[in-house]
């Protein structure tokens, strides 16, 4: 694998954990695709530092059961802006 792609999910792992990002949001930062920060973390970083790639798991499982929840808020702020 090449350094770069190496730094780079070890980079993204360390901004999930420090900031409890979000997939959508660490892919926004870093200027990649949702995909490309599934696959650094899942299976190009559990190469490089299996012990970051579960820190970056726990993180990114939590904030997968709680997605339904942030959806349902988002919802609720559209339409309390609409009514106003």
């Amino acid at each position: 694998m090449k350094e770069y792609i190496e730094e780079r999910a070890a980079a993204i792992a360390s901004y999930i954990i420090e900031n409890n990002a979000t997939v959508r949001q660490t892919a926004r930062k870093f200027g990649i695709s949702k995909s490309t920060v599934h696959k650094d973390v899942a299976e190009r970083l559990p190469q490089v530092n299996q012990a970051l790639a579960a820190q970056a798991r726990v993180v990114l499982d939590v904030n997968k059961s709680e997605r339904h929840i942030r959806g349902g808020q988002a919802t609720r702020e559209k339409y309390l802006h609409q009514h106003r």
